[in-house]
């Protein structure tokens, strides 16, 4: 089990930004997949984004271009910078941690932070 903690979620107008982090438990020597998902009232939850501790990054096709994930690996955390926000972005947002360490894969959901959009 990976403990998992987002900060960041908001409300903002469309068109405004917004930035999530998400801190995870763990050794920093492990390697990382760092995802982001977010799930709307209704909806099934919908993959974000996701990097790697090499720097590989995936984004979701309804967000390339206007959000962007960073980490810092020393302090274990992943950022998500949204721009240009749209009223559909409207979700509470899941961090993923996905650790491999010695052999051994475990992973955590965060509780989710809540991004609200008004247009």
């Amino acid at each position: 089990q990976v403990d998992v903690v987002e900060f960041g979620g908001g409300s903002v107008q469309a068109g405004g930004s917004l930035r999530l982090s998400c801190v995870a438990s763990g050794n920093t020597y492990c390697a990382y997949e760092r995802s982001w998902y977010r799930q709307a009232p209704g909806k099934e939850r919908e993959f974000v984004s996701s990097i790697h501790t090499n720097g590989n990054t995936t984004y979701g096709s309804s967000v390339k271009g206007r959000f962007t994930i960073s980490q810092d690996n020393a302090e274990n955390t992943v950022y998500l910078q949204m721009n240009s926000l749209k009223p559909e972005d409207t979700a509470m947002y899941y961090c993923k941690t996905g650790r491999s360490c010695d052999g051994v894969y475990l992973f955590g959901w965060g509780q989710g932070t809540q991004v609200t959009v008004s247009s």
